[in-house]
């Protein structure tokens, strides 16, 4: 299980996150949603290992992460929104090299990287620098980066990012699959569709607060609402999306 008990993390007098307190078991996908600024990379961050809350503790199986670091993140495989790849390389020459740097056998990883070339129909690519890779090829590298070590704890924040119609309908099966499988996948997104559709339980984030938790059907049965989508929109206090438009159609106007 993973846990975090009144997890806060401040740069300097600025709160990014704000006693956050939920969990997460094996085999579950969590959703985590939030507005922009509301504190979700932050805590996905944190949970991977990358940043020290300011207070509190994450646990994962009853030992805190900050306990032995380096072994937590052996276990995390983290897909990060914009992810940063060394683009003057192949993608099976990057892949290798995070092979690599995990230590993982060379002839190990050189079959994951074929298997990985395959399912994501990157083949005819093998010799292209990622630099002339489109958004949706990079996101696609960066899935496999981060899942070639066979994690226990897969952390994807917005992986949907540029993928076209049919590699999104094998993320969303990939996800169900790495569930039961038995990892536990913490699923960062706007893109509310899939989460309702990938999710099992969801937790809701606004300045820097949780302001819900629950499973799809329970949070829309608080709120009174059809989808997670009116759920999201009440609890995070959007703007109205029709009044936003008008404004933007208003300013181009000007």
């Amino acid at each position: 299980m993973l846990r975090l008990e009144g997890v806060s993390k401040s740069y300097g007098a600025l709160p990014a996150v704000r006693d956050i307190s939920f969990s997460a078991r094996r085999g579950e996908v969590l959703g985590y949603l939030g507005p922009n600024g509301s504190g979700k990379s932050t805590t996905v961050k944190m949970v991977a290992g990358l940043l020290t809350p300011t207070k509190g503790r994450i646990t994962f199986d009853g030992r805190d992460i900050e306990d032995d670091p380096l072994a937590h993140r052996d276990r995390v495989g983290y897909v990060p929104e914009t992810p940063h790849l060394y683009s003057y390389l192949t993608g099976p020459e990057y892949l290798s090299l995070v092979g690599g740097l995990r230590q993982m056998p060379a002839q190990r990883v050189d079959e994951k990287v074929e298997r990985f070339l395959q399912a994501f129909e990157l083949e005819g690519d093998r010799y292209q620098p990622i630099a002339s890779y489109s958004k949706g090829m990079k996101q696609k590298i960066s899935l496999a980066a981060a899942l070639l070590h066979d994690p226990e704890i897969v952390i994807l924040d917005e992986p949907s990012s540029g993928l076209d119609v049919g590699s999104t309908l094998i993320l969303k099966q990939l996800i169900k699959s790495l569930a039961s499988d038995g990892k536990l996948v913490l699923y960062s997104s706007h893109v509310l569709e899939i989460v309702e559709q990938v999710c099992d339980r969801a937790v809701i984030l606004r300045d820097g607060e949780l302001v819900a938790e629950g499973s799809v059907a329970e949070l829309s049965s608080l709120m009174k609402e059809p989808s997670l989508e009116h759920v999201f929109k009440k609890l995070a206090k959007q703007r109205d999306e029709k009044e936003a438009a008008q404004d933007l159609l208003a300013a181009m106007k000007l």
